[in-house]
């Protein structure tokens, strides 16, 4: 491999492109948005802005959060070989990467409405303060559920919203299901960062980090299955009251098995049990996307 190649090796691997599922966490509930606003398929305008656009913002978070942990990960084995941390890329590289990831990504959010624009503003921000929020809020992970759940709004605005450039428009172009979406959307993701951050409770505790794993202590298990309950509650009598088949209650219910298999992984608090229940979190998104796209098919 030439030295390009080997660049471009350490790019990806910097963006984590080998681990889609981070990408895919951010995604189900962004297209689960999109064809709840739209009352089914949303045109594949909408569905490649904001599939490319998931990839694209989760890809540049990466290269901020690197940077930003670059100290933390060469004390915790997981993290110690990633790119930032070795050197291997540079500060500035990582942040030119990011800047032109996110560049790209806002260029396709230009091509919807200009409240979706505005919203998405609000939502870079959000995604830049949570590598910081771990130094000074007990549980970061509510950081990242907002970050992660604002595909939600945006969604709603790009079906739904105007042209009109003022903050009530602004306002008005999410309705209130989106925000009762969103804080569904932010328990499932405390329920699976709080997993990820169990893998690294030990290391995390001797560099004096905040997370959910640490603040929860002895109760982690029994909040991540609460979190995984209030998530899978609110979205169920939010959509419900939406006139949804009763194929979603099906999918839910898929869901809900899947919640279970989750806890018998997470019990023990193992690092490989913890690890694997992270990683696995896309199918049960995956499956809440799919009960909602199938309930509003169309004969």
């Amino acid at each position: 491999m030439g030295k390009t190649g080997l660049r471009i090796a350490l790019y990806l691997n910097l963006i984590r492109w080998d681990r889609p599922a981070g990408w895919l966490l951010l995604l189900w509930p962004t297209l689960s948005a999109l064809w709840i606003a739209a009352g089914g398929f949303p045109g594949w305008h909408l569905l490649l802005v904001f599939t490319a656009g998931t990839v694209l913002m989760r890809s540049a978070g990466c290269c901020v959060n690197d940077v930003a942990d670059r100290e933390f990960d060469r004390h915790v084995k997981r993290t110690a070989q990633r790119p930032v941390t070795t050197g291997a890329v540079s500060v500035r590289e990582a942040l030119l990467l990011g800047a032109g990831l996110a560049l790209l990504a806002f260029g396709l959010v230009l091509t919807t409405r200009l409240s979706t624009v505005l919203w998405s503003v609000l939502a870079l921000a959000i995604t830049l303060a949570y590598p910081y929020a771990k130094r000074f809020i007990a549980m970061p992970q509510a950081v990242l559920g907002v970050a992660f759940s604002f595909g939600v709004p945006m969604a709603f605005s790009a079906v739904q919203g105007s042209d009109v450039p003022s903050l009530s428009a602004m306002a008005a172009s999410v309705p209130a299901l989106a925000w009762l979406l969103l804080l569904g959307n932010l328990f499932w993701v405390l329920a699976y960062d709080t997993e990820y951050a169990m893998v690294d409770r030990d290391d995390d505790l001797r560099l004096g980090l905040k997370t959910s794993a640490i603040t929860l202590g002895r109760y982690d298990v029994a909040a991540v299955l609460a979190c995984y309950l209030l998530y899978l509650a609110i979205w169920s009598l939010a959509l419900l009251q939406h006139g949804l088949s009763p194929v979603f209650l099906a999918a839910m219910g898929l869901a809900l098995l899947q919640v279970l298999w989750h806890y018998r992984m997470i019990r023990s608090r193992s690092r490989a049990g913890c690890f694997k229940a992270f990683r696995l979190n896309h199918w049960l998104g995956f499956t809440v996307f799919l009960g909602i796209a199938l309930a509003l098919a169309r004969p």
